[in-house]
């Protein structure tokens, strides 16, 4: 990728062939999970950063398996965020409501302070996926979006166009618009299993 990106610098008339290229390479239609752990600050703030490496632990030992469980590939753990790939939206939708009820139960016998939330963004379309280790494309961008700035505790957040690529009728989600980062998205809510 890197020697590509530095062709279209030192050979700007070939931008739009190498950039055909780079999308042969490395673009694939998938869905895209991005899931962001709540409450950081506070949690770091009131137990320390200990505590709170221990909570993104115990989060990505319930949510990995799901991912798994649901023909998802989880590229990365960044922080307290997951990047997962996922062949449709229906299975990171799946996987996210599993997710969300594993956490709800083990938040059962954890104290308050130490429970576990997150919020998840989901997009879908054209992405580039480096080597399973890194990637990048608009629904990308927005589902980081969703997951990180806009979702609150337990929420599952679908942009348009993975809202479109769902096919199952029975999942229930609402229509929303938000204005985040100059951008007026449109989003759709979906409601726990």
């Amino acid at each position: 990728m890197d020697r590509l990106l530095a062709e279209i610098i030192e050979q700007p008339e070939r931008r739009a062939e190498i950039t055909r290229s780079i999308e042969e390479m490395f673009g694939q239609e998938k869905a895209v999970m991005i899931l962001d752990m709540s409450g950081f600050s506070r949690t770091t703030q009131l137990l320390g950063i200990t505590s709170f490496l221990l909570m993104i632990h115990q989060m990505q030992s319930i949510a990995t398996p799901c991912v798994t469980e649901h023909k998802g590939l989880l590229l990365k753990a960044e922080a307290d965020d997951l990047f997962c790939l996922f062949d449709t939206v229906d299975d990171a939708v799946r996987a996210g409501q599993e997710i969300t009820r594993h956490l709800t139960a083990a938040n059962q016998i954890l104290p308050h302070a130490q429970r576990l939330y997150v919020s998840i963004g989901i997009g879908y379309g054209l992405i580039l996926n480096i080597a399973d280790k890194d990637l990048f494309g608009d629904e990308v961008n927005l589902a980081a979006k969703l997951g990180e700035d806009v979702g609150t505790m337990g929420d599952i957040l679908l942009t348009s166009a993975a809202h479109e690529q769902l096919q199952e009728s029975n999942i229930v989600r609402n229509k929303e618009t938000v204005s985040v980062s100059g951008l007026e998205l449109t989003y759709f809510s979906v409601q726990s299993a």
